[in-house]
């Protein structure tokens, strides 16, 4: 059991407040958090005197923020860890494909080595949960998942996590049922897929392959779907059919999803409807050079919206840090959320639902209960943290510090 502390002098949103300029402002307090076996027991203002024994550690005015959520990456493929090299200019979706069947095999360092140095970025940028996508297919077998289960076990007190078994290479396209269900009995959580008709050229056969193997193993579904327009519209359909014929409500994830911003509001409208009811959820990596899942609508129907950085330093882009709140930041430019209320709402995407104000300015986060997995931002408030991308000091998981420490002393907000 682990013993419990006092964490003092923690920022926290309190509520929204209009300035002299007329415009929302988000206020802060400064708090005392008692943390016992990983969770919040108990917080006070740090007004009230704290009469204790416990242990105390002071955070310094540091702003405490939700700590975050990863919601789609690729740990096998990174080039994390090794010497820096660039990639080759993206051509099709399928050249690439055979790309990295030739390339995966021949990678320096072990999957291991590349899949924990990408977890320390993770965890360096806040994120304590990774939903990890890993290339099954006859080209590298099972051998990326043992790598990538590896070193997701040796990180396991400093994060939670997901390992989506993924037929990058076409699930019907390579035949890879039979390792895809074997990777099921060897770590792997979730089925994944990747475009029916564009690589598998078999919309309706992949798709129920790919549903019979997460019946069988009883495992939820999260599937790569790029392919565009009114093709990719009518795949989402398809694939929210066998959803509701399957019984697996709140059970599927659909990554990419470019489809529905390609096709009209009334369209995309509508299927929002449905995916809201069957409780199916919607990865967006917001990308810059293509039409994206429109989030806003998405999210005011209901819909589960979670933002993921994708691979990162691989052979398909050199760009990224794996840092969830420079994704954040980009949703919110994309989307021109500019106001307090939007900004500090945003927190949503990338924490699991969490806000640290619910939309009437009151605390929604953190309260007694919640576990101890908390980014401490060298921030005002959180709106701040999102719009500057402000410097994360530590990361607390279950109440343990897993990156940094608090010790850095804030200036006092004016």
């Amino acid at each position: 059991m682990m013993q419990a502390f006092w964490l003092t002098n923690v920022r926290l949103d309190k509520g929204f407040e209009t300035g002299d300029d007329g415009v929302f402002h988000t206020i802060s307090e400064i708090c005392h958090l008692k943390i016992e076996d990983g969770k919040i027991a108990e917080i006070v203002s740090a007004n009230e005197p704290l009469d204790t024994t416990l242990p105390q550690e002071d955070a310094k005015g540091l702003l405490a923020l939700p700590s975050f959520v990863e919601k789609h990456n690729h740990l096998d493929k990174t080039y994390a860890g090794a010497t820096w090299k660039s990639c080759l200019p993206p051509k099709k979706l399928i050249d690439r494909l055979e790309f990295e069947a030739k390339e995966m095999p021949l990678m320096t360092g072990t999957t291991k080595e590349r899949a924990q140095a990408m977890l320390q970025l993770h965890i360096k940028g806040g994120a304590t949960h990774v939903r990890t996508h890993v290339n099954i297919d006859p080209y590298i077998g099972l051998k990326n998942l043992e790598g990538v289960r590896a070193a997701l076990e040796e990180y396991s007190d400093r994060l939670t996590y997901e390992i989506v078994a993924f037929p990058q290479q076409g699930l019907l396209r390579t035949q890879a049922s039979s390792l895809m269900r074997q990777a099921m009995k060897e770590g792997a959580t979730l089925v994944g897929g990747l475009d029916p008709a564009g690589i598998d050229n078999e919309l309706e056969g992949s798709l129920r392959e790919m549903m019979d193997i997460a019946v069988e193993a009883d495992a939820d579904v999260d599937i790569h779907l790029h392919d565009p327009g009114t093709l990719g519209f009518y795949t989402i359909k398809r694939l929210l059919d066998l959803t509701e014929e399957a019984g697996w409500h709140n059970r599927m994830a659909i990554s990419h999803a470019f489809a529905l911003g390609d096709v009209s509001m009334e369209e995309s409208s509508d299927m929002a409807d449905r995916l809201s009811q069957l409780g199916t959820m919607i990865m967006t990596t917001v990308p810059i050079n293509r039409a994206m899942p429109p989030v806003p609508m998405l999210h005011a129907k209901g819909v589960q919206v979670a933002l993921g950085y994708d691979g990162f330093y691989d052979s398909w882009s050199p760009y990224g840090t794996g840092d969830m709140l420079d994704k954040l930041n980009r949703l919110v430019e994309r989307y021109r959320w500019v106001d307090e209320k939007s900004l500090v709402q945003s927190l949503y995407f990338i924490t699991g639902g969490k806000t640290t104000l619910d939309k009437d300015g009151n605390r929604a986060w953190p309260k007694v209960g919640d576990v101890a997995s908390i980014v401490f931002a060298e921030s005002s408030c959180s709106a701040e943290a999102i719009a500057r991308k402000s410097r994360r000091a530590a990361v607390m998981f279950k109440g343990k510090i897993v990156h940094g420490a608090l010790e850095r002393m804030m200036e006092e907000t004016k």
